[in-house]
C-alpha cells in the first residue's frame, strides 16, 4: 500500500473500531470542550444519544448565519455538526456530510428521518456521503455548489492537505466560506510520528505548523485568514507525553473567505463597518475573529481584507461598510496571523 492508502487504513480503524466512544480518547485532542454557544447545546441535547456518543471533534466550527445555505461537512463521522448545521439552516437549506468510515456514516445516515422530524421538516436536509476530502469530485460536490465548509479535526488527518484545500477552495462558491476547527503545532513534526496509529488517531501526528498552512493557503490564492478561538491542549496520557516531548498543541478554529480582493498585508483605505445586529444568536455583537468583536451598532475602522470579508460575503446584509478603495493610507496598524502557542497574543492579522 502507499502512504495515502495506509494513513486512510489506519484512520478508519482507529475510528470505526478501536474507538466505541469519545471517552475511549487518549487526549482531548479530538474531543472538544464543553463550550460550545448556547444555541448550538440545546440543539445537540435533541440529538440522537447515538450521533453525540461516538462523535470526535476538538472544537465547535458552527458559522452563524448560514440560514438557506449548502454547508459540507468534511469529515462528518456520525453527523453530529451536519444535524446542527441541519436545524440552522432551515428546511430550505441542505447539508452534506462526507466521511470515508462506513461504521460512522452508518450512524449518520440512519438517523436522517428522525432529526428531519424534530426540526419540523417534511423530509430531511441531510445527505451523507461515501469519500475523500481530497476527492470531492468522486463525492459528487460541484463546482462552486457550496456556501459554507465545514470540519472538526478531520484536516490534520489527511495525507495530502494541499489538495484538502484546493478542493475546498473548488466547491466553494465566491465569497464562500471556509470555518473549521482542527489541531496545529508549534514546530513541523517529524515525518515518521504518521505511522504510529496511535498518535495519528489522536489527531497528533498530522498537526498542522501553523505557519505552513498559512504558505498552503497563500499559494492556493488565499492570503489572509481569521482565528476565531484557540485552546491549548492538554495531554494527560504519560507515554504519549513522553513521545511528542516539548512540542506545543493548540485546537483552532479558522475561517477563511474565497475571495478575490483579499491582500497579503491589513492594508488601510479608511474604512468602517458598522453591524447592525440582526445575525440570530449574536444580538448584541459579532466576532469575525480573536480580536476582531463589532459591537451592535458602534462603528469600527477596519482594514480593507475585513471589511471585504463583511461586504462580499453572506455576511453583506449584516453590516453597513463605508468607504472603498479608491484612497490609501498605508499598512493598517496590525501585523500578521498568529501562531499557534496558546500565549501569543500579538501579531495579529486584521
Amino acid at each position: 500500500m502507499n502512504s495515502v492508502t495506509e494513513t486512510r487504513e489506519s484512520v478508519r480503524e482507529y475510528y470505526g473500531r478501536v474507538l466505541g466512544h469519545s471517552s475511549h480518547l487518549k487526549t482531548d485532542a479530538c474531543c472538544a470542550p464543553d463550550d460550545k454557544p448556547h444555541h448550538v447545546k440545546a440543539i445537540i441535547r435533541d440529538l440522537a444519544p447515538e450521533v453525540v456518543e461516538r462523535f470526535y471533534g476538538c472544537g465547535s466550527p458552527i458559522p452563524l448565519a448560514i440560514e438557506d445555505c449548502t454547508v459540507l461537512d468534511l469529515g462528518c463521522g456520525t453527523g453530529r455538526d451536519a444535524y446542527i448545521c441541519s436545524k440552522l439552516v432551515g428546511s430550505r437549506g441542505r447539508v452534506i456530510g462526507v466521511d470515508m468510515t462506513a461504521e460512522q456514516l452508518r450512524i449518520a445516515a440512519a438517523h436522517q428521518a428522525r432529526h428531519a422530524s424534530l426540526f419540523g421538516y417534511a423530509s430531511p436536509n441531510t445527505r451523507f456521503v461515501h469519500g475523500y476530502m481530497e476527492e470531492l469530485a468522486d463525492a459528487g460536490i460541484e463546482d462552486e455548489s457550496v456556501d459554507v465548509v465545514i470540519s472538526n479535526c478531520v484536516i490534520n488527518l489527511a495525507p495530502d492537505k494541499s489538495r484538502v484545500i484546493g478542493e475546498i477552495l473548488r466547491v466553494l462558491k465566491p465569497g464562500g466560506e471556509l470555518y473549521f476547527s482542527d489541531i496545529f503545532a508549534d514546530r513541523r513534526l517529524p515525518a515518521e510520528w504518521r505511522e504510529d496509529s496511535v498518535l495519528l488517531g489522536e489527531c497528533l501526528a498530522g498537526a498542522m505548523y501553523v505557519e505552513d498552512f498559512r504558505r498552503l493557503l497563500a499559494a492556493l490564492g488565499v492570503p489572509d485568514f481569521r482565528i476565531a478561538t484557540r485552546r491549548p491542549l492538554t495531554i494527560g496520557n504519560e507515554e504519549i507525553r513522553d513521545r511528542v516531548g516539548p512540542t506545543g498543541f493548540s485546537s483552532l478554529t479558522i475561517r477563511a473567505f474565497k475571495l478575490d480582493s483579499l491582500e497579503d498585508r491589513c492594508e488601510d483605505y479608511g474604512q468602517v463597518a458598522t453591524y447592525r445586529g440582526t445575525i440570530p444568536h449574536a444580538v448584541h455583537s459579532f466576532a469575525l475573529d480573536d480580536h476582531h468583536e463589532l459591537v451592535t451598532g458602534k462603528p469600527m475602522l477596519v482594514c480593507g481584507n475585513t471589511a471585504a470579508m463583511l461586504a462580499e460575503t453572506r455576511y453583506s446584509p449584516h453590516f453597513v461598510i463605508q468607504g472603498d478603495r479608491s484612497l490609501h493610507y498605508g499598512l493598517f496598524a496590525c501585523g500578521r496571523a498568529p501562531d499557534a502557542r496558546p500565549t501569543a497574543s500579538d501579531g495579529k492579522c486584521c
